[in-house]
Parts: C-alpha cells; structure tokens; sequence
C-alpha cells in the first residue's frame, strides 16, 4: 500500500474527529441486526467498530454486556467484574453503558478510584491479584477500548478469570448471545440509568493504579533504572496509562520527561500514520515521529497506545526499533538475567522473528510458536508454564522475578521500563543489543507487506491446505515445512506459512479491513528478501484464486 505524502506530519484541524459528532451518533445511529457489517463481531481483540458506520453503539454494548451477564452465569462467575476504559471518545459512551446493564444485573462493579483511565496490563494484574488464593468467587474484567485505532473507533474486550483475552469459545458465545438480542431489539437486556449505577452499593472503586505502579519491583529492577540515573522520554500518546509515569518517576525516583499526557478525545497531538489517518500506534514510525525526533535528547526513549497494552523503544543510535528485534532482545536478557526454572517456555507467534527461535534455542529452552493472538499466550502464563509471550506487533509479557505471573495480558509499561533497566544492567541501549545479537546468530531481514484485497479473497485463506501445496522450493532454498496450523498447539493459524533454511513468509487475512499482510524474513541479504517477498506475493495470489 501507497505511503500517505503527509505521512509523519503532525495532524492538522481537517485531520480531527468532530467528537460531538461522534458521540451523537453512539446514542442516535439505530443498528440493523441484518447488516452483517453491523453485527457484534469479536476478532482477536474484541468487537471494535464505529459509531458513524452503525457497528460501535450504544446498542451493541447493551447487547454485548447483558450476553456477558449470561456468559457468567454459565460459567459460575460470581465475584465482580473489573471496568476499565482508555480515552477513545466512544470508550467514556461505552464505559456507561456497560456500567448500567452490569449494575442493572445486580453485578458488583470495580472501577478505578477518582473515575480514572485504566491500562489493560493494569486490569489483568489486577485480576490476578484479586483471584491469588481463591477457589472460588472470582473477579473477571472488561476493558473498552479499540487499543491503537483510529479517534473514531470503539472497542469492547472481556479478561475472564485468568486475566488474559477471552478464548474463541468465550468469545463465540457472548457474540452469538449479543446479536441474538439486538436481533429481538434487545428484549431482556436489564439496565438502571447512569445516575443510579453510580448511585449503587455493588460499584466499589479501587486504587488499582496505586497497586500496579507500587508492585513493580516484583517485576522490573526499578532501583538498578534509579541508579543509572537514565534520562528517559516518554510519550504517553494521551492513553490510559498518561498519569502513571509522572506516578512512577516519584516512587521510584526515576528521570523522566513525559509528553502528550494530558487527555484529548481528538489525538490532536499526533503524527499521522502511514495511511494519513490517526492512529496511535507506538510501533509505527510515521504515529511516533515526533518521539523519534527527540531521540538524542534521552539514553532511552518509550511509548505506548491508548490502552498501553503495546510498547514502542526508541533509541538515540537507531531511533524506533522493529518490534521484532525488541523482543529477541528482551527475552535474550531476561533468560540471562532472571533466575526461571529452564523448564519455562517462550511463547512467540507464528509471524514473529526466527532470531527469537535462534536466542531461545541458545538457552535451551522450548518454544512455543503460536497463532497470531495474545489469547493463545494467555493459560500458560497463568499457569506458569511460559516464562514470555510476545506478538510481532509490539505486545508482550512476561512473569515476574519469582517466575509468577505478572499481566496474562500484553503489557506496554513493564516492556518499556524492561528497555531502561537493559540500559540500565547492560551499558547498552537495546538497538546495541540486537547488533550483538546478529553479530552472534546472523542479520534478519523481516518485512510485513500490507496487500489490498477483498472480503472474498480473505474469506479464500480458510480453504488453503498445506498438504495440498506442491512447494518444494522458495526463493532459492528447500521448503522445509508448509503450515496451516500452530507448532505449539495445532490451532488453525488463519493463513498459512512456508520456511526455508534460510528464511520463510507467512499470509493471513486482516479481520478488520480489506487487505491480507504478508511476512517475510531472510536471513542472507535484502535482495534475498526482495526475492522473498515477491515469490510469496505470486504464490499466495494463486493459491486464493485457485
């Protein structure tokens, strides 16, 4: 796809969402339960969807909340549900209505103290600790936000008691429950007004950002960060964890400098993506060019989405850091630096680095390579069976000092204070980091291609079989293996995935828009990658017209 010409460039008045508007059309748009495009529709990160298209209202989350109050009845869920929210315009809409209908269910409700924004990692450490020697009576959570979309979008997630994304089958069932009830326009969905939910004695509010940012010396070696005296920028993209690094430089003595704390529904701040939209995602260098300009002015420099459930590493010797390289470093160090049992897995999913499999394989420790999706991460960081789960678009957690878990969800602070204590530990930024680690295992070249396509072709991706591929050769080597399926746990992956000795490539549909992406990686040239990436482009262009 075609690189915006203001792609990088600070917004400007004509970029902005008219949030009036926006917010009108949340209470006034009427959805038609036959529009396929205006049911609920839970991806790998919720139901998302806008309020100018009829696909985020304030029908959908009537209808999503009273099916979640089913889901937990059927599940034997009986302690309350943890409210989050980041500061997506239609996440403060969503926020009161999801707390009308759960307070309506006679549902006892946790929310931040001071009605305060809260981080997604901050809701699933929360769980966790609520639910740490407990049998029963237990919290879940839901957490309205579209992470990294666009000013215009609203998101519904739900954290079940494990405290990471719900699972397909959760998800499955409060989708087909939901639109059940918008198709019977909502006939059993039992709210109270906002003045009496927040009138009620079943809503509690707890300091749950006082708790997260005091907890995280259990994970993080906060007094090494502190010794180092690092000068560390931030930018808090205006997201839901904006007032806590002011909190944590306090507490923890730290030299940080933040910018774009103070909340603005429009993201009026902001440097436009590489499509020219909106859209605060810390991995893109084109939505986080103006924390990439300051680079020189801090020995470390982090930023994270509205949720703050992403993280972006900036480094004044190579500015922003391919996610891929970040997490190859981080979990590098932390299997170096962290006393866990070597039984501990690593968790990657199918469309991240092979650097990571090589550092893993140096520790010898075993891999779990995963479909794309932080939900498939989740039971085994509960559990405690993997040590780190990590997805190539710049989200990851990992277990605490004492190998217990810290966040079953993806974790954009602990990421981003893991950097400064890197610098801090090691006297080298992480992008040095990562050069050592190709002088060690060797360059990769990783690519992720963004093709234009339809409804139809992405549908196509379900049919793919790997055994009915005849591919023996790709981009010069042998096909080493043809995979529809996840190596860790034989989930269907979406897509499918070709490796080499040398390299490989994977393809998978977008559920959210009209395109499918392609990933590539060598691990011999650029022109090798070229090479790549083209002949997967053909191949996977045949395979969906096939």
């Amino acid at each position: 796809m075609a690189l915006h010409p203001r792609a990088g460039q600070p917004a400007v008045a004509a970029d902005l969402t008219n949030i009036a508007q926006l917010v009108s059309a949340y209470f006034v748009n009427e959805v038609d339960p036959r529009n396929r495009a205006q049911k609920v529709k839970f991806g790998t990160s919720g139901h998302r969807g806008c309020a100018f298209d009829s696909s985020f209202n304030e029908a959908h989350i009537l209808a999503i909340s009273q099916a979640l109050v089913a889901y937990r009845e059927e599940q034997g869920i009986t302690g309350p549900l943890l409210l989050g929210r980041d500061t997506h315009a239609l996440s403060e809409a969503a926020y009161m209505t999801a707390l009308e209908v759960f307070i309506g269910n006679g549902i006892e409700v946790h929310i931040q103290t001071d009605d305060g924004y809260t981080p997604t990692p901050v809701v699933s450490h929360a769980i966790l600790r609520y639910n740490r020697n407990r049998s029963d009576g237990l919290c879940d959570g839901v957490v309205i936000t579209p992470s990294h979309n666009p000013p215009t979008d609203g998101g519904f997630k739900y954290n079940p008691p494990h405290g990471g994304p719900a699972d397909t089958n959760a998800t499955r069932t409060i989708e087909k429950y939901a639109n059940a009830l918008l198709s019977s326009q909502l006939m059993g969905v039992n709210a109270v007004t906002y003045a009496e939910a927040r009138a009620s004695d079943k809503l509690k509010q707890v300091d749950w950002r006082k708790d997260y940012i005091e907890s995280l010396d259990d994970v993080i070696d906060m007094s090494a960060i502190a010794a180092a005296n690092l000068r560390i920028g931030v930018d808090a993209m205006g997201g839901a964890g904006a007032s806590y690094w002011a909190l944590i430089a306090e507490h923890y003595k730290l030299n940080i400098d933040v910018h774009n704390a103070d909340v603005d529904a429009s993201f009026r701040f902001m440097t436009l993506d590489k499509d020219g939209k909106i859209r605060m995602d810390c991995s893109s260098p084109y939505a986080m060019a103006s924390l990439v300009k300051l680079r020189n002015d801090y020995d470390i420099a982090l930023g994270n989405d509205p949720d703050y459930d992403r993280h972006g590493i900036v480094t004044p010797t190579h500015g922003l850091m391919n996610p891929n390289h970040y997490l190859a470093v981080a979990i590098d160090y932390l299997c170096s630096h962290r006393t866990w049992s070597k039984e501990l897995a690593i968790g990657k999913t199918l469309v991240s680095s092979a650097m990571i499999d090589r550092v893993v394989n140096n520790y010898q420790r075993p891999l779990r390579e995963m479909p794309v999706g932080f939900k498939w991460f989740a039971p085994e960081l509960f559990a405690g069976t993997t040590a780190f789960g990590g997805e190539e678009s710049a989200g990851a957690s990992f277990l605490d000092k004492e190998g217990q878990p810290w966040s079953t969800d993806k974790d954009g602070i602990i990421l981003a204070l893991l950097a400064a204590e890197i610098c801090a530990k090691t006297g080298k930024n992480p992008s040095q980091y990562y050069d050592g680690l190709c002088e060690e295992y060797g360059t990769a070249y990783y690519r992720r291609i963004d093709v234009t396509s339809s409804a139809e072709m992405n549908a196509g991706f379900a049919g793919i079989r790997g055994y009915k591929l005849k591919l023996t050769e790709l981009a010069g080597d042998e096909v080493t293996a043809i995979m529809t399926k996840a190596p860790a746990n034989d989930a269907i992956i979406g897509g499918v995935k070709v490796t080499t000795a040398n390299g490989w490539f994977a393809a998978r549909p977008s559920g959210t828009e009209p395109v499918y992406k392609i990933y590539c990686e060598s691990f011999v040239s650029e022109a090798h990658l070229d090479e790549l990436a083209e002949q997967a482009q053909q191949l996977v262009t045949s395979w969906l017209q096939a």
